[in-house]
């Protein structure tokens, strides 16, 4: 495979994709909405996720934590198909293009927009890099639940609608759980050479045993959190039979996380990933069936 496809880790945006998805076809109904809007929020967040990958790639290369006992799928930067510094400059360039597309936006949706957009570019950089960083500190996963959750479906929707609604914040919640969940199955791969080179995740903290406990739960209360607001009368019905749909693959991830360890994880990476894609096009396609 291309270098730079690896570097770009095709198996993780979905989590980028998924959220977006949700938050425009949740004010499609609305007479403000617009697909040069959709298409540009989404654009600025799979450039802002292939970013944090190559943002990864570089300075857990850098730090000393991806070395040659790392189980999880190949680095470009450690296994020396691809220079640090271009895949640095690579990262730069992505956050620049993400800051154009993003520029767009703010333009539309004003200070908040703007607001979330620094914070957003900002959480890129700082998720493995800077003084403080976020996976470094077992906060990978708190990163991954705000900015691939709430701030994705929250800002797309207020994008759109000049506002929010209960309905954004719970649907932004599920998925934000559901990439939370991707982002712990890459920890608790890598427990043993993180823990090794001082990288104290979430899942390093907790250890293996809780670590799975809590992958459990990451990949169960999204379909909690839909039918809870079915119930309040927040969310309409079809959606959430629809998206139980993808229970039967939580089910069968929540089993198969169980039972591996280390290497064995990492099919688990791109189906918890493609979670998040199965659970957001179903609700989705339950919102347009109900407009």
């Amino acid at each position: 495979m291309n270098p730079w496809i690896l570097a770009s880790r095709p198996r993780t945006l979905p989590a980028a994709i998924g959220p977006l998805l949700i938050g425009n076809i949740l004010a499609l109904q609305l007479e403000s909405f617009s697909w040069t809007i959709a298409v540009a929020s989404m654009v600025c967040a799979l450039l802002l996720q292939i970013a944090v990958n190559l943002a990864n790639d570089y300075f857990d290369f850098k730090n000393g934590i991806d070395t040659e006992e790392r189980l999880g799928p190949i680095r470009v930067t450690q296994s020396g198909l691809l220079d640090p510094l271009k895949v640095r400059n690579a990262m730069i360039f992505c956050l620049l293009l993400a800051l154009a597309v993003g520029s767009f936006l703010i333009w539309h949706g004003g200070w908040p927009i703007a607001i979330l957009a620094a914070a957003s570019i900002m959480g890129a950089l700082g998720y493995s890099g800077g003084p403080y960083p976020l996976a470094s500190h077992g906060l990978g996963e708190v990163a991954a639940f705000i900015f691939f959750g709430l701030v994705a479906v929250v800002g797309s929707y207020y994008l759109q609608a000049g506002d929010t609604s209960t309905a954004a914040w719970i649907l932004g919640s599920a998925v934000g759980l559901l990439n939370a969940a991707i982002c712990l199955v890459n920890n608790t791969r890598d427990i043993y050479t993180d823990e090794k080179a001082g990288k104290r995740t979430l899942a390093v903290r907790i250890g293996e045993a809780q670590s799975k406990v809590l992958y459990q739960a990451l990949v169960y209360l999204p379909f909690g959190l839909i039918i809870a607001g079915f119930l309040l009368g927040l969310l309409p019905g079809l959606p959430v039979l629809l998206t139980g749909l993808a229970l039967l693959m939580a089910r069968k991830l929540s089993s198969d996380f169980i039972q591996e360890s280390g290497a064995a994880l990492n099919p688990l990476l791109g189906r918890t990933a493609k979670l998040t894609m199965i659970f957001s096009a179903l609700f989705s396609l339950g919102l347009v069936f109900t407009l």
